[in-house]
């Protein structure tokens, strides 16, 4: 057993030069348009909800449409001229059609069809209409649709994160590399995208990806129709309470540790390290707040989303100093674009070296601790005492 864990961290790429610019204060006039901008998002996404877009397909009129989506005629043809309006459908005479990008994007049969992960927005809209209750209560009044067994839900939120895999995968992989990495165990890995992306990389390498019951179904179609299903297996468990077993090269936690409160994200990283093999990695890639909690403004936004839709999930915020690290560099370009990505390795004598991007490292054994060498991103720094 370790003894214990003196401190966690956050971590996050970040601007380098100093502290990020202050957000300009908006006029009235911006923030009254800020509040109305709900009602163009309500209309899209009731059109994604009822798949509108769908049957309109080359062209439809109103009536046709509500047929179709079993809706009131005179309440679709209010919705469609609205769609029109906001340019995502086109209208000649009592027609409307779609235009290239609803065409490519929201009818289904297209290669690009991307409805089931819009979905989860959708559901999204409803937590966040609690906001108010969630403010005064301090946690989610809603239950989970995860917490429910809600299939479509699940099936909607892991549609969203598959999407959004797809386009960050392959740099994860390129950052943290394959050298020597022949097990590796994806922690709530969700469709398995990371894991098909290691296994792509690395004919050597072997993973496990770690989701609930109502997941897993989901990541083994993807894993059979990337034909990698004699390489990368599943395992349904809880990450909150599982023993994940030992010897792994590598850990994946890919947008877990904003989920859970600093406690299990504690404990999740105990269960973490026990599990690793001698040199193995854990991996994490989360979204980070700047010190002051305001910066970047998507990060801001995103703690919202963990207020109306967790128990206790939140964004985390990175360190405002690291005592013994050099100056900033300030030669390094920020990266606001996408999530911190860092590492920890597991060396002699039961210490731990974290690794960041861009080969910062700062190595933590028994207590002592080595400064980085580079600065382009604040990491997690976990540090763990002498086993008992």
């Amino acid at each position: 057993m370790l003894s214990r864990i003196v401190v966690v961290l956050g971590f996050l790429p970040c601007w380098l030069a100093g502290s990020p610019p202050p957000t300009s204060a908006r006029s009235f006039s911006e923030l009254m348009d800020t509040m109305g901008s709900f009602e163009e998002s309500r209309v899209l996404l009731t059109a994604v909800e009822l798949d509108i877009f769908t049957a309109v397909a080359s062209g439809a009129t109103a009536a046709q449409v509500a047929a179709r989506v079993s809706a009131n005629p005179r309440a679709t043809e209010t919705l469609l001229n609205a769609l029109a309006a906001l340019g995502a459908l086109s209208k000649s005479g009592q027609t409307f059609r779609n235009t290239p990008d609803t065409a490519r994007y929201l009818v289904a049969g297209s290669p690009d069809y991307r409805r089931p992960a819009l979905m989860h927005t959708v559901h999204m809209f409803r937590a966040w209409a609690t906001l108010t209750d969630c403010v005064r209560a301090g946690t989610a009044v809603l239950r989970p649709g995860v917490d429910q067994q809600d299939q479509q839900w699940t099936e909607s939120f892991i549609a969203a994160m598959h999407s959004g895999a797809q386009r960050t995968a392959q740099h994860l992989v390129q950052v943290v590399g394959v050298a020597g990495v022949r097990r590796l165990l994806d922690i709530g890995g969700g469709s398995g995208a990371y894991s098909i992306a290691f296994a792509k990389a690395s004919p050597a390498l072997h993973a496990e990806v770690l989701d609930l019951a109502s997941v897993v179904p989901i990541a083994r179609k993807h894993i059979l129709e990337a034909g990698l299903a004699d390489r990368i297996s599943t395992r349904v468990g809880d990450l909150t309470v599982d023993d994940f077993g030992r010897d792994h090269d590598l850990i994946l936690l890919s947008a877990i540790c904003h989920m859970l409160d600093p406690e299990q994200n504690r404990d999740l990283f105990r269960r973490c390290y026990r599990a690793l093999a001698p040199g193995g990695r854990i991996v994490i890639r989360d979204f980070i707040l700047e010190p002051g909690k305001t910066a970047p403004k998507w990060v801001a936004l995103f703690a919202i989303n963990m207020l109306v839709s967790t128990k206790s999930g939140s964004t985390t915020r990175k360190p405002n100093t690291n005592p013994g690290s050099p100056a900033r560099d300030s030669s390094t370009s920020p990266a606001w674009s996408r999530p911190a990505i860092s590492w920890w390795r597991r060396g002699d004598k039961d210490g731990l070296a974290l690794q960041l991007a861009h080969s910062a490292v700062s190595v933590w054994m028994s207590g002592r601790s080595s400064s980085f060498r580079t600065w382009p991103t604040i990491a997690v720094a976990l540090r763990f005492g002498q086993r008992a």
